[in-house]
C-alpha cells in the first residue's frame, strides 16, 4: 500500500468520518478487552516556579491553558533529553491509556 503525504490539521478537520481510512487500525474485539488494562493519569504536582516576565507573557498571550502549554514545552524537552540519555520516555500524565498485553 502506497503511503500518502501527511495531511495538515486543516485537511484533517475538513475530513468527513466516511473518508477516514481505518484499514491499518486493528479492531478492538472481545479478546482485546479481556486483556486490556486501564492506566489512570497521574495527578499533576503543584509547584512554584520563577519565570522571566517575557516567557510568562508569551504563554499567557495564547489565552487560557497557558500552564498546560508550559508543561507541554517542558515535556517535549524531557522526552528529547531522555531519548539522548537512557531511552526512557515518560508517558504524558494527562492521557488515559488503555493497553493490552
Amino acid at each position: 500500500m502506497k503511503k500518502s503525504k501527511p495531511k495538515t490539521l486543516d485537511e484533517l478537520r475538513a475530513m468527513k468520518d466516511e473518508d477516514i481510512d481505518f484499514s491499518e487500525i486493528p479492531e478492538a474485539d472481545e479478546e482485546f478487552w479481556k486483556r486490556a488494562k486501564v492506566k489512570h493519569p497521574q495527578p499533576k504536582q503543584t509547584v512554584n516556579i520563577r519565570l522571566d516576565a517575557e516567557v510568562l507573557d508569551f504563554f499567557k498571550a495564547g489565552g487560557p491553558g497557558y500552564q498546560t502549554r508550559i508543561n507541554s514545552v517542558l515535556r517535549s524537552y524531557v522526552v528529547t533529553m531522555a531519548g539522548q540519555t537512557n531511552g526512557h520516555t515518560p508517558a504524558a500524565s494527562d492521557d488515559l491509556q488503555i493497553e493490552a498485553d
